[in-house]
């Protein structure tokens, strides 16, 4: 019988230098490349906040804030114009909320499915099934919307006059499925990341395996599903394809998910790739448009970071 020979640094040895020495170089180096990817991300958000501010206050210099933010008509490339923001902005929610309302359902028990219920082989389908969503490109997103949910909308519609092919519903849909990955994969991370000691109290205690996964597991993994869902929607209300595409483009201040909307990422999109002059009114309405988005999204993030924190369990 061959033996192998195993050489193992003994304590003060030259050997176990290099060893430590490789060790501090290689733990060094990881902090270097954390330390440069905040730094960068810090620099990148700092240069975003700081190309916002200069044309949004020279466009609110001309145009009042109160006239911004409340008014109800949303013409800024019109003559004359008008910079009422809310048409957009209810566009903008009415799709996120729709597409909320497919996704946090489906990938939630997604997730629930993945954690608790499926076993290994099928796990190892399921989970890389969904998540090769996330990798198609948004615009085919667009035109699946365009091209197959919208007629489906037309013909199935049960409110009053039949929809277009553009409108809220048919863009939330599609934009609800493209964020399933999103919300099923981080929740379901959120879960499994649950100790199995927890669940084994359940099922000590008598529950069902759907007890233990709705009463112990989704409680005990609740500020990982909270930070999945502000990421989804947070993805939903800056998507900019699926609603250029998909909604219309037409700011109407309406809740009615039949109707062609337009989004602010969308004006925003439409708006850029046109001719304006730098340095006119309806160039800075991009901008503070854009502001508008930031700081709704900022929020939203801000409000959901008090919810994880307050929510957070911490095991041993």
């Amino acid at each position: 019988m061959s033996t192998i020979d195993v050489t193992v640094p003994v304590a003060g040895s030259p050997a176990a230098g290099i060893v430590r020495t490789k060790h501090r170089l290689g733990e060094r180096l990881v902090i270097l490349s954390l330390a440069a990817s905040a730094g960068l991300s810090i620099a990148v958000t700092v240069g975003i906040v700081a190309s916002l501010v200069q044309p949004s206050v020279s466009f609110f210099r001309e145009v009042r804030l109160g006239e911004f933010l409340l008014g109800t008509t949303w013409a800024p490339l019109f003559t004359p114009p008008s910079f009422g923001v809310v048409p957009i902005v209810v566009g903008s929610l009415l799709i996120t909320g729709i597409a909320t309302l497919v996704a946090v359902p489906l990938g939630l028990g997604a997730a629930v499915y993945l954690s608790e219920y499926a076993d290994q082989r099928v796990r190892k389908v399921v989970k890389p099934a969904l998540e090769l969503l996330e990798g198609i490109p948004t615009v085919v997103y667009g035109y699946f919307a365009v091209s197959f949910v919208g007629p489906y909308v037309q013909r199935w519609w049960p409110l009053g006059d039949t929809p277009g092919v553009f409108s809220a519903l048919a863009a939330g849909l599609v934009m609800g499925i493209m964020i399933i990955p999103t919300m099923g994969s981080l929740s379901e991370d959120a879960l499994r990341a649950v100790p199995i000691d927890l669940r084994r109290g359940g099922y000590a205690l008598g529950a069902r395996r759907y007890e233990v996964a709705t009463r112990v597991t989704v409680p005990a993994a609740l500020s990982g599903i909270v930070a999945a869902f502000v990421l989804s929607v947070s993805r939903a209300i800056g998507e900019t394809m699926i609603v250029f595409i998909a909604a219309g483009n037409t700011p109407n201040l309406t809740f009615n998910p039949g109707e062609a909307v337009q989004t602010m990422t969308a004006f925003i999109a439409q708006a850029g790739t046109g001719d304006l002059p730098q340095g006119s009114i309806g160039y800075k309405t991009i901008f503070a448009v854009g502001s508008l988005l930031f700081v709704m999204t900022f929020v939203m993030n801000m409000l959901s970071n008090r919810v994880v924190a307050r929510y957070r369990e911490v095991y041993d």
